[in-house]
């Protein structure tokens, strides 16, 4: 019988895979496209700068052996992490239509200031 541990599997490739196909017009950068969640993306990965925005993903390359132009991803941190939770986050809307620009309490003051008066004003000209 053959031992079980001679038999083993070959490493799985990794789901989130990319192909360095160019290099950026500044010389700064490569053009890539990504595979990953069964669909595939353009890009470009550059290096990360001091006090620079962040424009998507931060990731590790790993180039794979035999093929330096494809490289296994391993994402550090996720753009979705990047973007903070809006303030109406969770909220589902109560009404149809546009949103409502004018409280009530706006409505109230527009009322005390602009509000035709009574007897006293129908009595003046203007």
């Amino acid at each position: 019988m053959a031992d079980d541990t001679s038999q083993k599997k070959p490493p799985q490739a990794s789901s989130d895979v990319v192909l360095i196909h160019g290099v950026t017009e500044d010389g700064k950068g490569l053009h890539v496209l990504r595979a990953r969640n069964q669909s595939i993306e353009a890009g470009q990965v550059r290096p990360l700068e001091h006090g620079k925005p962040l424009q998507g993903d931060v990731v590790k390359l790993r180039p794979r052996r035999g093929a330096p132009f494809l490289c296994d991803v391993e994402t550090e941190v996720s753009s979705a992490e990047l973007v903070p939770p809006s303030k109406g986050a969770g909220r589902t809307r109560a009404r149809k239509g546009p949103a409502q620009v004018a409280s009530s309490a706006y409505r109230d003051n527009w009322e005390a200031i602009w509000r035709r008066g009574g007897k006293d004003e129908e009595q003046l000209l203007n």
